[in-house]
């Protein structure tokens, strides 16, 4: 197991040559490098929250296991905020009090508020590692996670073009990504050619999908049907939808921006999600050594893969990118890896490159649109290293390095 994992470090490039290289020092001589860590793992936002965790300890473990960071060990700080929104900034100011080196946490975009200015004022980098509505110019805060555009901009036009839509209609949770998220398609939509394209907003608790919604989707002729839900409450929209028969029928085709995130295919009945589309950074088939040695030392540490999902694979390389960035710069503190991170810096981690964009620190990713069927996700298409242009259209931390906003993206 030792072995795997050492070689899963190497093979991801030069973030983990740079941890190989370092000469071992006793963890005994020096203070363990605290790396603090807010997730839901218990309550409504468990199931994103559980695996980032292993994510969390399977990333820190294989640090140590190679010399860890400058000689010292990685000490993961966490507690559980049990999807309760109060829990990040009570904990989030015991913690900082207490003495962090840098934080990786937060799910919820609510969450990330929560504690982004505490981190900010004590001068604590913090990476949040989940996809989310785009926006965030905060040069503090560093993003690993999928925005809207960089969905979007390949789901849609696939889709539309895979299916010969002109017609779509937008399911959509009732918050910020849900919202922004549905712009985008709008515009993806209208560039690609859409004649029509109808939104729909759902409050996140909202958990009754019944005939009227589906008979509205009905009424509207629409060719393909967007779902950006949320939650465990709206996971009964998929079971409404093969109820009414739509599922069967081949002129409406059924997509989504979120569906699997959470590992709601592996939840749901397989006939619930057969067929449709999706379009993630990571899914457990993409073929490299990286990929294929992060399958095996997550079941040689947790047993088996069923419940990675795209957030916890983002988690696990925004503690491998800051790793790398500590190492360049030969220190923890914040102005030192700040400058190695807006050089462009990289590593390839499972789902491929992830690359820092300077202007907005928000990453370069690669985008895999993806079909599901009987509980799998299968790659379609993939299309290499997307820009987060959401954000870019608001932010350049290039030009304004002390910038400290949350935009609310509008097209």
């Amino acid at each position: 197991m030792n072995i795997n994992r050492r070689n899963f470090l190497i093979g991801t490039g030069s973030a983990v040559g740079a941890l190989m290289a370092v000469p071992y020092i006793s963890h005994a001589q020096s203070k363990p490098i605290r790396l603090g860590m807010l997730l839901d793992t218990s309550g409504p936002f468990s199931a994103y929250g559980i695996p980032m965790e292993k994510a969390s300890q399977l990333a820190v473990e294989s640090i140590n296991e190679g010399g860890g960071l400058l000689g010292r060990e990685v000490e993961i700080v966490f507690r559980d905020t049990q999807s309760d929104m109060a829990n990040y900034t009570t904990f989030a100011n015991q913690m900082v009090r207490q003495g962090l080196d840098v934080f990786h946490g937060g799910i919820l975009s609510a969450s990330r508020e929560a504690i982004r200015q505490t981190l900010r004022q004590r001068e604590i980098p913090y990476f949040y590692n989940v996809l989310y509505e785009g926006g965030v110019c905060d040069g503090n805060t560093f993003v690993t996670g999928t925005t809207p555009a960089q969905q979007v901009e390949a789901l849609i036009p696939h889709a539309m073009n895979a299916y010969g839509a002109k017609k779509l209609y937008v399911l959509a949770a009732n918050y910020n990504y849900g919202q922004i998220t549905a712009a985008w398609v709008k515009r993806y939509a209208e560039q690609n050619g859409a004649t029509d394209v109808e939104v729909e907003f759902f409050d996140l608790s909202d958990g009754e999908f019944g005939p009227a919604a589906i008979a509205k989707i009905q009424e509207s002729g629409s060719e393909l049907v967007v779902s950006v839900l949320v939650g465990a409450a709206q996971l009964s929209f998929y079971s409404e939808w093969l109820g009414s028969g739509m599922h069967a029928n081949p002129d409406v085709h059924l997509i989504s921006t979120t569906f699997g995130v959470g590992n709601e295919h592996k939840v749901l009945p397989a006939v619930q999600s057969n067929g449709m589309l999706v379009a993630n950074n990571w899914a457990p088939q993409i073929d490299s050594a990286e990929n294929k040695a992060f399958l095996e030392a997550w079941t040689a540490k947790h047993g088996n893969t069923d419940d990675i999902h795209e957030i916890a694979v983002s988690q696990y390389q925004g503690i491998l990118l800051w790793a790398h960035a500590v190492e360049q710069a030969g220190s923890v503190e914040r102005s030192a890896i700040t400058t190695v991170l807006e050089s462009g810096a990289s590593i390839v981690g499972p789902s491929g490159r992830v690359e820092m964009d300077p202007a907005t620190h928000h990453c370069k990713l690669d985008i895999h649109v993806m079909e599901i069927q009987n509980q799998q996700m299968n790659i379609v298409k993939s299309f290499a290293q997307r820009e987060p242009v959401d954000t870019q259209s608001v932010c350049n931390l290039t030009e304004n390095p002390d910038s400290n906003v949350q935009y609310e993206i509008t097209l």
